[in-house]
């Protein structure tokens, strides 16, 4: 079963034809807000989808003329208008657009730059450096950098779009003019993980747009929207995300970092955000805090429990009534999608009773992302709703409970790993993407994860137990920050551990002057509890708590093996 189609939209071949509909279409709508900051005044410069555009002909009509045409140009950097502004001109007649996590350190950085054959990179300020120290040891084909802000001695963004003005003015139409192969590889985008493990997806303008076009036609975006680009623009959900907005007409703004969330989320009056479970959860904790700070935490439930009953008769009063709450999220907060890992049941509902709609998305770096998702219409917590409408989507071979390998077939299903045509063999059967997870689909189509198949715990009965699925009952305790439900070897089996990361802050406030001692047997407490309520098999007999947070990806998702593998050094 696909799932319905709710909003008209319309559809494109390709991103260049895309982004200058928007253009045309929103010309004068804001674009980018870009906030300055010089000691202590701030101010803000707006970024028209006229502007852009004539930004990204600029810049790309100077990449051409430096010789860059067809060439592999990676870009660097956080979020910023320069990157958008750097993606967008590459892919949209340049070359191959190469991604790379901010987060990487010189030596992964380099093996990105090598697996990826990239000759040009942009990169803010800071990356110079580590850039120049892997350009002279000549293990890669990089021969250019150009920074996204202003170094002497080095090519800027800035620079290239006023040389591309000059040269578009003089009568140059090669960039303008490029024509779009849809079918071929316009991006090379590394899957999470190490660099060194990780695999490097080839990604065409029909896989991109094909699942932009299908997002909008079950999500609603408006061009009086604001949405903030929380996700990294490196990962395909962060550059998808953006894509789609800018293809709405949407405004979009940065955050200044975690600790500014809800600042800025009033400081620009967003209505509608794309955002990983970890932040999302924190979010709401930080509401129920609030909540219970107050002492209203029992007329909150009697609320939400009116405005329920009352929506079953089309009467909707839930934005009113929590209005105070919508307030705390800038007031105007009306929609936010969820991806990445699994959103608690418990948030995801706790913020539609609210009035502001929460869906969860999934998909994967190899399906340009998305493959299913909830929408207004469709929407059962814990669940990953109906395939998008493009995409097929099966188990193979379900066991006794139905569980089984998600696979999927679309046109946003990717052309394969660079260079590694083993790998590609490997998930990619008979026109179908294996995708690693596992899960099961119920009567009324709708998707379910029980997690992912190399995370999956094997007991010597031939018992299977999914750790994703005991976590989401152990997130919900109110001190977890996160935790990793695990297979500890003894004798010839594997013991389910938990490692639990807890809330220093809340601890500190809800039980001051406690010892580790005293709250290692409230956790164990709280263990044994849930244990009671899961068969016997699944019970979790060992513990690991600390205040420590695990090794994440920047999509923060627990990189497990990397911290079991500390755990077995500590």
């Amino acid at each position: 079963m696909k799932n319905e189609i709710l909003y008209e939209t319309k559809e494109f071949e390709n991103l260049k034809d895309m982004i200058n509909n928007s253009v045309k279409e929103f010309a004068k709508n804001v674009a980018f807000v870009i906030k300055h900051k010089e000691d202590k005044e701030i101010s803000y410069e707006n970024i028209t989808y006229e502007t852009l555009g004539k930004e990204i002909n600029c810049l790309g009509t100077a990449l051409i003329d430096m010789g860059y045409k067809d060439k592999k140009i990676a870009v660097i950097g956080k979020n910023r208008y320069e990157w958008a502004l750097a993606y967008i001109a590459v892919i949209n007649g340049v070359g191959v657009i190469v991604p790379l996590d901010k987060g990487l350190p010189e030596e992964e950085i380099e093996i990105s730059l090598k697996k990826s054959g990239a000759e040009v990179i942009f990169c803010e300020e800071n990356y110079v450096e580590n850039i120049k120290n892997i350009m002279e040891r000549q293990e890669t084909s990089l021969k250019k950098i150009i920074c996204m802000d202003d170094v002497e001695g080095i090519d800027t963004v800035k620079g290239l779009i006023k040389k591309g003005e000059e040269l578009i003015r003089n009568g140059n139409k090669e960039f303008i003019n490029a024509k779009i192969d849809a079918e071929k590889m316009a991006a090379i985008v590394f899957t999470s993980g190490t660099t060194s493990l990780s695999k490097a997806v080839m990604l065409s303008h029909k896989n991109i747009v094909s699942n932009i076009n299908s997002m909008k036609k079950v999500e609603k975006m408006y061009d009086t929207d604001t949405n903030i680009a929380f996700l990294p623009f490196h990962h395909t959900f962060g550059s998808t995300a953006i894509l789609l907005f800018l293809s709405t007409g949407t405004r979009n703004v940065f955050c200044d970092g975690l600790r500014h969330i809800q600042e800025n989320l009033k400081e620009y009056k967003v209505t509608v955000f794309v955002c990983v479970p970890l932040l999302i959860e924190a979010i709401y904790k930080k509401i129920e805090a609030g909540v219970e700070k107050k002492g209203k935490t029992k007329l909150i439930k009697v609320a939400k429990v009116i405005c329920n009953f009352l929506l079953k008769f089309g009467i909707d009063i839930r934005r009113k009534v929590f209005k105070e709450i919508i307030d705390e999220l800038g007031g105007e907060i009306r929609f936010i999608i969820s991806g990445a890992s699994a959103l608690d049941k418990k948030v995801a509902k706790g913020l539609n009773d609210f009035g502001i709609l929460t869906v969860q998305g999934y998909g994967l770096t190899e399906t340009s992302p998305v493959l299913a998702a909830e929408n207004i219409k469709a929407i059962r917590y814990g669940s990953i709703g109906y395939p998008m409408p493009d995409v097929d989507i099966k188990i193979d071979e379900p066991n006794e409970e139905g569980i089984g390998e998600i696979i999927a077939k679309g046109p946003n299903v990717m052309l394969g790993y660079y260079k590694d045509e083993q790998a590609t063999k490997e998930v990619m059967k008979d026109g179908w993407f294996h995708t690693g997870d596992l899960g099961y689909i119920d009567k009324d189509g709708i998707i379910f994860i029980a997690g992912r198949k190399k995370n999956v715990i094997v007991l010597k009965n031939g018992k299977n137990i999914y750790p994703e699925e005991l976590e989401v009952l152990i997130n919900n305790l109110p001190y977890v920050a996160e935790s990793m439900v695990y297979g500890e070897e003894k004798d010839d089996d594997l013991v389910v551990s938990v490692k639990i990361v807890y809330n220093k802050e809340y601890v500190e406030t809800k039980y001051p002057n406690i010892t580790q001692e005293e709250l290692r047997n409230i956790v164990w407490k709280d263990i044994k509890e849930i244990n009671t309520k899961l068969p016997k098999y699944k019970y979790m007999k060992r513990l690991v708590l600390t205040d420590e947070p695990m090794i994440k990806t920047t999509t923060q998702k627990v990189k497990r093996q990397a911290e079991i593998e500390k755990m077995s050094k500590q």
